[in-house]
């Protein structure tokens, strides 16, 4: 059995990727030369698996832990809903702001929203409110906010929200709003053309090319099948590009059929042998970095912004993304004819030479590729998604929560209800437990099957948490390594990971340098969630050990950042 486990633990971190924050809003931990340990020292006090058992068992006995005997049964929770796991639309930035008589909202992919040179669609919207637009004598003006496809489309259907205009990435969110009986008008195919593809290191692409022939999307999935490419992608559930690819994917397993039984099971397979989906655009670089992977997807306009990945060769996939650009029927008669005078702007000549010097306008040439599906398709197609991402192998996973001190009142309040919302992501075929610590560590929830009965304890022993004392976080992961070290001699083949939130650095117990080499000798990733907290190294270095995310987090957004990271992971 225990070769068995270490034969999982070997297989995750060959194909483990790096998730890091959520939905291109939030800042991540950053990733380099700033951890406390670097990556080359991580790796060479790696431990062998046998030794970080014994190592493991040794550090144990030093650890002050308990276990709750009763645990609370949380039997008067309501049914979770979707809107409840959303933070307020506002933890999604406004970037420019309107001052007209008649003013819109667009919600605006982050790739022409963001910062320079990702911002496009802000000089666009400044320049419009200087140029004195009237409507009916009133002034006109807009305001953009930076919010991924993905979420728009996700608060908008559980939400609430209501934005006079909606510029995604590509026309699959506007079908998919259609198709859910949003009252979508659509002003135009195309404000800033753009396409995605598929990324392959030039000196892969020259051995792939000379064995498949041809780069397709098909050819790269049956090349990663095959171990011939590393290839990641990113949340279809967010990700303009990854939903594109993740459509292209299941078109290429079934031309006649992509929601088929037999492109389903044929998914299936290639999660079982590719890395864990990306959170962003951003891990999959950091990942390439370090050469974890050597293919990957990005849009074209952020390629050509980013000269690190110039030893890549891009070939677009898919369906184009020029950004078409939707109004509502719930928007009035003068805010409707404000958006129009916006599109008008947008494609204006001048406007559309900044476009170019942005990134945008290439491959004018590219003709899309047939997804064979509609908006009622694509909703289908990120079902069949989340029911294949892990290949069909069950999650272990144990949640560590600081309890210490310093998360008193609003933020420990704030991430019990997050974690209780967030955790409604999680399929009841997984294996949950729960750890809390302070100075000491405390087993709140032993792992078991996620089903009803698992959830409501999770629910009650969240909720029953109280803060004070100090933080013994490595003290916690040790707790918690064992934990899952034992739950997988019962669940073979199952996936381990382990989930850190905590406010602050570790003061009392076993330090960081001393559980490293533990952690990689186990393999199992370690997702830590820096929660208000503004030094993130010693995190960061904790989760570089087997490729797994480091996020930063507050009060306003860690609903979302959680249920982001669960969405994508469990």
């Amino acid at each position: 059995m225990k070769n068995k486990i270490r034969q999982l633990g070997k297989h995750f971190l060959t194909g483990a990727l790096a998730m890091l924050t959520a939905g291109c809003i939030l800042t991540g931990c950053s990733s380099g030369g700033s951890s406390v340990i670097s990556e080359n020292e991580n790796r060479k006090n790696v431990l062998s698996y046998e030794d970080a058992q014994k190592e493991l068992s040794t550090l144990l006995k030093k650890v002050d832990q308990r276990t709750v005997s009763n645990p609370v049964l949380d039997i008067y929770s309501d049914e979770t809903t979707q809107a409840d796991a959303l933070a307020d639309i506002s933890t999604f930035p406004i970037m420019v702001q309107g001052s007209g008589q008649i003013d819109i909202e667009v919600a605006a992919a982050t790739e022409m929203s963001a910062d320079a040179p990702d911002d496009w669609l802000n000089v666009v919207a400044k320049e419009f409110n200087k140029s004195g637009a009237k409507i009916g004598g009133k002034s006109v003006s807009v305001s953009v906010r930076k919010i991924t496809s993905g979420e728009v489309v996700t608060y908008m259907l559980d939400g609430g929200y209501r934005p006079q205009v909606f510029a995604p990435s590509n026309f699959a969110w506007g079908e998919m709003l259609k198709a859910e009986g949003m009252g979508v008008i659509k002003l135009t195919d195309r404000i800033a053309g753009n396409t995605a593809g598929i990324l392959i290191k030039k000196d892969v692409y020259d051995t792939f090319i000379e064995k498949y022939k041809e780069a397709t999307v098909k050819n790269v999935l049956e090349a990663t099948i095959a171990g011939d490419l590393v290839f990641a992608y990113t949340n279809p559930y967010t990700s303009s590009t990854g939903l594109n690819i993740l459509t292209a994917m299941l078109y290429s397993f079934d031309e006649s059929n992509p929601l088929s039984d037999t492109a389903s099971n044929k998914l299936l397979e290639y999660q079982r042998k590719s890395p864990p989906v990306a959170y962003t655009t951003a891990v999959l670089r950091n990942q390439a970095s370090k050469g974890v992977i050597n293919a990957m997807v990005m849009e074209e306009q952020a390629y050509s912004n980013t000269p690190e990945l110039k030893d890549y060769i891009y070939i677009p996939a898919g369906i184009r993304h020029d950004h078409p650009v939707y109004t509502f029927d719930y928007a009035s008669a003068e805010e409707q004819e404000a958006a129009k005078l916006f599109v008008e702007f947008c494609q204006s000549e001048k406007m559309q030479e900044i476009a170019t010097q942005k990134g945008f306008n290439r491959h004018d040439d590219y003709e899309a590729q047939d997804s064979g599906l509609d908006g009622k398709g694509y909703l289908a197609a990120q079902k069949v998604w989340k029911q294949n991402k892990n290949g069909g192998k069950p999650i272990i996973a144990v949640f560590i929560a600081d309890v210490s001190g310093s998360m008193d009142g609003s933020p420990l309040n704030s991430l019990k209800k997050s974690l209780i919302n967030a955790s409604s992501y999680i399929g009841s075929d997984h294996y949950i437990g729960l750890v809390s610590y302070s100075s000491r560590v405390t087993v709140n929830l032993p792992i078991a099957q996620f089903d009803a009965t698992q959830r409501a304890y999770f629910s009650g022993e969240i909720k029953n948490l109280s803060a004070g004392g100090n933080t013994a976080t490595y003290n916690a992961v040790l707790v918690g390594l064992d934990m899952l070290q034992k739950k997988a001699e019962e669940v073979p083949d199952a996936k381990l990971m382990l989930f850190v939130l905590t406010d602050g650095e570790q003061n009392e117990g076993f330090t960081l340098e001393r559980v490293t080499p533990i952690v990689g000798g186990l393999q199992v990733p370690v997702y830590t969630i820096a929660y208000n907290y503004s030094s993130t190294k010693d995190l960061e270095t904790l989760s570089n050990v087997n490729e797994a995310a480091c996020i930063k987090a507050d009060t306003d957004d860690i609903a979302n950042q959680l249920r982001n990271l669960f969405n994508v992971q469990i």
